[in-house]
């Protein structure tokens, strides 16, 4: 077997060499994680809870599948900022593009974001679909397009309404929307400026990664509702690549071309109008297609901008909040064993 290995290594190296060239890398494959998308020995790792079920009233017969990651520093005295990922499942996997937990436990650490209870919420679903997988979000087997795609303020009412009292009641979170921050990608980046759009009495931040400002549902309309309405005090990160969808509708040479259904255009359009209207508003145009790569990549420094001026007091005399934001050791049990020498 190694000699074969060897021999298939060797005969494309030999192709390689032939063309005057390796094979290209792929798209995706050029947007890599970051040390800060991994876990490191003496950085304090935060618990992810288990899945849990929240019916929805807003949308009858539905439930939403959510955990919760707590940082390691949370501490229920002090009040904590909030983060709601929309299709939480991509987020939140230790081994999926994304890896939120570990970004949230090294910025934590190192004091660049402040300290944030993260909620992983999936699409609505009956009791009888299944539950949202990395390879199926929710598209064909759940509430997914009509929750997340929909303009009107229904499912801003799930995370306002019926979310964020069960996440309030378990934890000491601020009350201050400038500390609440919505995100997503693809149409649940749509849903989490939708959510701000409606809400932004609780929401002041917003992430969206190769959002779906499209006409899945209106979508595309968004940037005109920008500029004919009064800003609204919302920070926004907008990620895409110029090979997301482009809105050619269809395989065949010469398939036609709709506007509205171009991604990358209309995120484009979407920058445009938050300027206009004087948003305080971000964003990165990379070479990526429809995918989560980029914005996997691109995750520590897109939570170091939305939270840049988070309150954080600097005194000369005082390194309170110029070290590491370690986590003591709990003390061992008096009836803990005692270690062998």
């Amino acid at each position: 077997m190694k000699s074969r290995l060897i021999l298939h290594v060797s005969l494309a190296a030999l192709a390689a060499f032939c063309i005057g060239r390796a094979p290209a890398a792929s798209i995706n494959d050029v947007y890599l994680l970051g040390p800060d998308s991994e876990a490191h020995p003496g950085v304090p790792q935060g618990k992810v809870s288990d899945w849990e079920k929240l019916p929805s009233e807003a949308y009858p017969g539905t439930l939403h599948d959510f955990c919760v990651y707590v940082p390691a520093q949370y501490d229920p005295a002090a009040a904590a900022s909030l983060m709601i990922f929309q299709d939480g499942q991509a987020w939140m996997r230790p081994t999926g593009d994304i890896r939120a937990p570990f970004v949230f436990d090294n910025l934590i650490y190192r004091r660049e974001i402040p300290v944030t209870i993260v909620v992983f919420i999936n699409p609505g679903r009956q009791s009888d679909q299944p539950v949202a997988t990395g390879s199926e979000w929710g598209d064909h087997s759940s509430n997914r397009p009509q929750e997340y795609n929909a303009l009107d303020d229904k499912y801003a009412k799930v995370v306002v309404d019926e979310l964020m009292p069960v996440i309030n009641q378990r934890y000491n979170i601020s009350k201050n929307p400038d500390d609440h921050a919505i995100g997503g990608a693809s149409s649940g980046g749509i849903a989490a400026f939708t959510v701000a759009w409606h809400m932004p009495d609780q929401f002041h931040k917003v992430l969206s990664t190769v959002g779906s400002f499209v006409n899945i549902r209106g979508g595309d309309a968004y940037p005109d509702l920008i500029r004919g309405a009064d800003a609204k005090p919302i920070r926004v990160y907008l990620l895409d690549g110029v090979n997301d969808n482009r809105g050619i509708r269809g395989k065949a040479t010469g398939a036609p071309y709709d506007p509205r259904w171009d991604w990358h255009a209309l995120n484009i359009k979407m920058l445009s109008s938050l300027k206009e209207k004087g948003y305080d508003v971000n964003y990165c145009w990379g070479i990526g297609p429809h995918s989560q790569n980029m914005a996997g990549a691109m995750l520590p420094e897109m939570l170091r901008w939305l939270w840049r001026d988070y309150p954080r007091p600097d005194d000369p005399h005082d390194n309170a909040n110029r070290v590491l934001y370690t986590v003591e050791e709990p003390a061992p049990r008096a009836d803990a064993p005692a270690a062998k020498p």
